[in-house]
């Protein structure tokens, strides 16, 4: 029988919650974890795995850093990678880096002078805070990409940091303190170049299949944060990602998802999940509409007055099917929820209602109200 929309969007829900796990094996099952500051009512990390750690709650990630196997790391966006996805990204070149997701020249003349002077001082000390940095060398004050102003020594730290200079040791009350680091030297033949790429496109692969030819096309595009030494080698890549991927033509494109898996008829389970807006199943909005047939817009940055579904709505999924959206907020240590739906009304099927009491409960529990 010829695959379908719907067979796409089972297959969709299913690969991604799987049966729950350790947070261990779930971040080296993933390889990625995209990350979020913002907490509505908890950080997009945490929301995204709760729906794949077993007894997970808000902030373990953060708690547990320093005996996971993992590191803060730009791969498509900024988040957790884990040191197998890390070595395949490192040493980056220091020619382009990325600055609030706009590719930037590495800095020349006195900032190359103040990041040797920074590297030298962090390796002296071992760990160090930003603040002890900062008093060090009274860098001052720079505008940001935004207009605004930023510390100029956090700037260059981050700019170190992405370049492999520096490692995130662990967060002091969200901040993050450094310690000095050194990659690998830069793989030298073509083959095991080709490799290495070969093997990034394999992970956007796992985490975020099936996707259309467009939607592969553009994670590849984003790999240039990942490993921005390698860009010009990324329509090659494509072109054996295509020949590589297990793929078929449903409607206007051809999808694709790692050869191991098989794409066959799911099971739908009665659940109801609340999707943090960064979510693998949310994350490709163009897919998201194909699937779903409704567009979803993350309004965190939308002016209030403009904002339709609101500040931080969450996709509302019941069994295979993402039927609206939930805001959520903590109010005088009481989880409130406010729903809105795409037909204007709830499903009248009682699983749905045990469903979604379940997921609230799961949400208490995972931030601990």
């Amino acid at each position: 029988m010829p695959i379908t929309i719907d067979d796409l969007r089972r297959f969709t829900v299913a690969r991604n919650f799987p049966k729950l796990t350790t947070l261990n094996r779930a971040l080296q099952r993933m390889g990625f974890v995209q990350a979020d500051p913002i907490r509505a009512p908890a950080r997009a990390q945490d929301l995204i795995l709760r729906h794949r750690v077993k007894n997970y709650h808000a902030g373990d990630l953060e708690r547990r850093y320093t005996s996971l196997e993992i590191e803060e790391d730009f791969f498509v966006n900024y988040g957790y990678v884990t040191r197998t996805l890390q070595a395949l990204m490192h040493p980056r070149s220091n020619s382009r880096v990325p600055v609030d997701d706009v590719i930037a020249p590495w800095p020349f003349g006195q900032k190359k002078k103040d990041a040797k002077l920074i590297l030298d001082f962090v390796r002296e000390r071992g760990v160090v805070h930003p603040r002890e940095v900062d008093e060090h060398f009274a860098h001052g004050r720079v505008t940001n990409y935004w207009g605004g102003s930023s510390n100029a020594t956090t700037r260059l730290l981050d700019t170190m940091h992405y370049a492999g200079l520096l490692r995130i040791v662990r967060r002091e009350k969200g901040i993050r303190v450094y310690a000095a680091h050194k990659h690998l030297p830069v793989p030298r033949g073509a083959a095991e170049r080709r490799a290495r790429v070969d093997a990034l496109v394999d992970v956007v692969a796992r985490i975020y299949a099936p996707l259309p030819g467009p939607g592969l096309w553009n994670y590849l595009r984003r790999l240039r944060y990942a490993a921005p030494q390698w860009r010009k080698e990324l329509p090659d890549a494509l072109k054996r990602a295509k020949e590589r991927l297990s793929h078929t033509r449903v409607g206007k494109f051809d999808w694709y998802w790692p050869p191991e898996e098989n794409l066959a008829n799911e099971a739908t389970q009665d659940v109801v999940r609340f999707l943090a807006p960064f979510d693998p199943v949310v994350h490709d909005r163009d897919r998201f509409e194909l699937l779903w047939n409704w567009t979803y817009r993350f309004e965190a940055y939308t002016p209030a007055s403009k904002r339709k579904l609101g500040y931080y709505a969450m996709p509302l999924l019941w069994r295979d099917h993402v039927i609206g959206w939930a805001n959520l907020s903590i109010k005088n240590g009481t989880l409130a929820c406010d729903l809105g739906y795409i037909t204007s009304d709830p499903p009248r099927d009682g699983s749905y209602k045990r469903a979604l009491d379940e997921e609230m409960d799961r949400m208490r529990r995972f931030l601990r109200l």
